[in-house]
C-alpha cells in the first residue's frame, strides 16, 4: 500500500498538502492541487489506512455488540425476529456515524467477559445480561458500556440501560382482554427473569385489579430447545383448553402456539384467544393477525447505539431510559366463546 509520504514525493509536494486532500481539507489547497492529487489517488486505487488515523487519534472507531444467548432456547439467536431488528438499528446508527461494528455472540458469560475485555474497541452494547452479568462484564471492560433490556443494574452506576415500559404494556394488554370478558387467562414463557418478570409481573398487576386470583397452573412455561418444543406444546395446548385466553410474553412465542392450536384443531380466536408482545412482522403476516403490544425494536437499536456514541464523546446519558409501548388491537382476542372439544392430537 502506497503511504502519504510516497505520493508527497512522486507528486513533489509536501505530506500535509497530500493529506490536507486525502482528509477532504479542501480550503487548505488550490483546486488545480487537488485535481492533481485525486487523480494520482484514482490512479494508484489509493486506501486510506485507518488503521494507522485511528492509531494516531488514540480511537479504534469500532463499537463492540456483545450478546448473550441462553443454551435452552437458541441455536442461532439472530434467527430471532427481534434481535435481527434490534441488531439492524445498532448497525445503521454505528456505520452513519462513521463507525464499524464488532459483534460476538455466545451462551457464556466467562467467554464473552474473555473475549470483550481484550477488543480494543471504543464502546460496548451489552444484550441478554442476566443477573450478576453486567457486572461480571465491567470488572474486565472499562471503557463506555449500554445494556439493552437488563433489569440487573444493580453496581452498573457507570451504565446506561435502554429498556422498556415491559411491565406496563403487558398489564394494558391483560386488561383490554379482561375487558372483552375473559376472566380464565394464562401467561406464556420460558422463564421469569429479567424482560420476562416484568411482562409476568404486568400481567399479575392486572389480574388482582380485577379481583382475579392467580394459580400457579396459570403460568404455561414453553421448552423452546428443538428436542422439546413439539413435546412441551402438546402439554401446552391440552392445558390451554382450561382457558379462554393466552398472554404470550412474545410475538415468536405467540405465532408458535398458534399455529400448534390450529394444528389441533382449535382456531383462534373462535376457541381461544391470544395475545404477543413485540409487534414484529411475524404477528402481522400471521392470519389471523395477531393482537399485541407494540414496541419499536429498530428504534430501541438506534438509541442505544447514540446513546453509546454520546457517552463515547465524553456526554453524561441517563443511568435509565424507557421507551414506550401502545396496544396494537387485531384479530386474534374476542368475547370468550364457547370451547371446542380437544383430543390432544394433531388433525
Amino acid at each position: 500500500m502506497i503511504t502519504i509520504k510516497e505520493i508527497a514525493q512522486r507528486l513533489n509536494m509536501s505530506t500535509t498538502t497530500v493529506s490536507n486532500v486525502i482528509h477532504g481539507k479542501e480550503g487548505e489547497v488550490s483546486e488545480e492541487t487537488r485535481k492533481k492529487v485525486q487523480e494520482f489517488l484514482n490512479e494508484v486505487d489509493y486506501v486510506p489506512n485507518i488503521n494507522a488515523r485511528n492509531l494516531a487519534q488514540n480511537e479504534s472507531k469500532i463499537i463492540g455488540l456483545a450478546l448473550k444467548a441462553r443454551v435452552d432456547k437458541y441455536e442461532n439467536l439472530i434467527m430471532d425476529p427481534f434481535v435481527s431488528e434490534l441488531i439492524g438499528g445498532i448497525e445503521e446508527t454505528i456505520r452513519n456515524a462513521g463507525y464499524f461494528m464488532m459483534l460476538y455472540i455466545s451462551r457464556d458469560t466467562e467467554k464473552i467477559m474473555r473475549h470483550v475485555s481484550t477488543w480494543n474497541v471504543d464502546g460496548l452494547i451489552l444484550f441478554g445480561m442476566l443477573d450478576d452479568d453486567g457486572v461480571r462484564v465491567s470488572e474486565k471492560y472499562k471503557k463506555p458500556i449500554v445494556c439493552i433490556d437488563t433489569y440487573s443494574m444493580e453496581g452498573l452506576k457507570h451504565f446506561t440501560n435502554v429498556g422498556l415500559d415491559d411491565l406496563g404494556g403487558t398489564y394494558e394488554m391483560v386488561k383490554y382482554m379482561i375487558s372483552c370478558g375473559h376472566r380464565k387467562i394464562a401467561f406464556l414463557s420460558d422463564n421469569t427473569n429479567g424482560v420476562d418478570l416484568a411482562r409476568f409481573q404486568g400481567y399479575i398487576k392486572a389480574l388482582k385489579e380485577a379481583g382475579i386470583q392467580f394459580e400457579q397452573e396459570d403460568f404455561l412455561k414453553i421448552r423452546p430447545a428443538s428436542a422439546e418444543i413439539e413435546e412441551s406444546l402438546d402439554e401446552i395446548c391440552i392445558k390451554a383448553m382450561n382457558y379462554t385466553a393466552i398472554m404470550c410474553v412474545s410475538d415468536l412465542y405467540a405465532v408458535t402456539l398458534m399455529s400448534a392450536l390450529t394444528d389441533r384443531g382449535i382456531r383462534v380466536p373462535e376457541g381461544i384467544s391470544i395475545a404477543g408482545f413485540d409487534d414484529n412482522m411475524l404477528g402481522s403476516l400471521y392470519r389471523p393477525a395477531l393482537t399485541t403490544v407494540h414496541q419499536d425494536v429498530k428504534n430501541k437499536g438506534i438509541i442505544a447505539a447514540e446513546t453509546l456514541l454520546k457517552k463515547v464523546a465524553g456526554e453524561e446519558t441517563a443511568a435509565q431510559i424507557t421507551l414506550p409501548t401502545k396496544l396494537v388491537i387485531r384479530d386474534t382476542v374476542t368475547k370468550p366463546r364457547r370451547l371446542p372439544l380437544y383430543n390432544g392430537s394433531k388433525n
